[in-house]
């Protein structure tokens, strides 16, 4: 078998394979013996037909399946005698049966990128300490408080910080009503009667409570903030809104005493004791799930450090419209419009497009090292997890798993698993290292 490979830049080669004579003759004839063996003829016994009849009543179909079998088995030559990583092996550019018996095909096939393994044993990461401070659990135990707390209305003093403030207010941009200037509903932001505004930073918008501080209940005051150039509502970034308030109410937040009592409130039969040891261990799963996302990402930002290659266009595209797709459903989720995501369409392709990059070269690095390690996915261990997959969807396992297997998925998930062991070993065999850093998304 005569194999010629090309190759060419961004991960393509040309794939040209010719079959001699007799091998095109032995592999024909098993396919017309197979033929032969099964065929119904009207007039024969089945399996006694002649051959020329067969082969004449057959004859599209003989020659379509040796065509099929011919290029399997020469694309199949080629993965062996070039020790090629083929992705994809493409539709075949021409083939024909030579006058001399042999069959010759050409193809555009996609590689694999090719590149040098960086050392990936030993590989030194730096996270915080796996034990949650005492602080944290004390932090936590006084958000519980204020969410139990009782009210009592203030009299005889003015709004002071962390009161709550009752108040009514509308709203206006430029001398127009909210809703006017934008020309559209603006919410919660056009205007509230009885609205609750604690008297902090964080509460609100930025700048707001902080000039509440002073009033007394019965007064009105114009209340003016910048809108931030990250909210929501692109119209009203950097805007100035004026808010004419009317403090009806000062309340006074009354938190419960740290005591059994409030931990029964909390979860009956629980003691305070029992509780503080259900929000440690509830906080440092968390925190371990976030060193553990740490770990993973500094491992992923070395290699990608370390490696280049080109990575074909194709599966670039796709993934760069994966996480665009993606992009736009987390704007969606946060409140942005149609037509906000509309606008922002080249800052979110340039977006995806890095992440993809970076995506497609840790999945091609972790296959590789998956390869070095003999790393394996087995059927038991797909199945099981298949079925996981259809328990959490609840859906019938083995309805989920044939529609899977129909729509060509399968060898997706049994690559997504063999790069989730490859992380797996590569943090198994780090080196960590503790440092006084909370975690990052703490």
């Amino acid at each position: 078998m005569n194999i010629v490979v090309e190759k060419q830049p961004k991960c393509v080669a040309t794939l040209r394979v010719e079959i001699p004579a007799e091998k095109v003759s032995g592999e024909r004839e098993r396919i017309v013996a197979g033929y032969a063996s099964q065929a119904k003829i009207p007039g024969f016994r089945p399996g006694k037909a002649p051959r020329k009849v067969i082969e004449k009543r057959y004859e599209k179909e003989i020659g379509e399946e040796l065509r099929d079998r011919l290029m399997q088995e020469g694309c199949d030559e080629a993965l062996r005698k070039e020790s090629l990583k083929v992705l994809d092996f493409g539709v075949p550019e021409s083939s024909e049966f030579q006058a001399d018996g042999s069959f010759a095909f050409q193809t555009k096939i996609l590689l694999a990128p090719e590149f040098q393994l960086p050392e990936y044993k030993g590989l030194t990461v730096k996270v915080p300490a796996a034990a949650v401070p005492d602080a944290e659990i004390d932090k936590q135990l006084e958000g519980l408080r204020e969410r139990f707390a009782d009210f009592n209305t203030v009299e005889g003093r003015a709004v002071q910080d962390k009161d709550f403030a009752v108040i009514d207010f509308t709203s206006s941009v430029e001398g127009k009503p909210l809703e006017e200037f934008l020309g559209k509903p603006a919410g919660y932001l056009g205007g509230r009667e009885g609205f609750w505004v604690r008297i902090d930073e964080e509460s609100f918008l930025p700048g707001f409570a902080g000039q509440l501080i002073g009033l007394n209940a019965g007064d009105t005051k114009d209340v003016t903030v910048t809108i931030p150039n990250d909210f929501p509502l692109s119209d009203l970034r950097d805007k100035e809104v004026t808010f004419a308030v009317t403090l009806k109410e000062i309340k006074e937040a009354v938190l419960p005493e740290l005591d059994n009592e409030f931990a029964a409130k909390l979860a009956p039969g629980k003691t305070l004791d029992e509780i503080k040891s259900l929000i440690r261990g509830n906080m440092e799963a968390e925190r371990q799930r976030s060193i553990d996302d740490q770990k993973v990402q500094q491992i992923i930002e070395h290699f990608n450090s370390k490696v280049e290659f080109e990575i074909p266009d194709g599966i670039l595209a796709a993934e760069t419209q994966n996480q665009a797709a993606a992009i736009a459903q987390q704007n969606f989720r946060s409140g942005v419009s149609q037509e906000e995501v509309e606008a922002k369409h080249e800052e979110i392709l340039a977006t995806a497009g890095e992440q993809a990059q970076s995506n497609i070269k840790t999945n091609f690095i972790l296959q590789e090292i998956a390869h070095a390690e003999k790393l394996v996915v087995t059927d038991q261990e797909l199945v099981q997890h298949l079925m996981a997959l259809a328990q959490a969807r609840k859906v019938q396992p083995k309805k989920f798993i044939k529609d899977i297997q129909r729509s060509g998925r399968l060898s997706g998930i049994r690559n997504s698993m063999l790069v989730g062991k490859a992380i797996d070993f590569v943090v198994e065999h780090a080196n960590v290292e503790e440092t006084n850093e909370e975690p990052a998304n703490e």
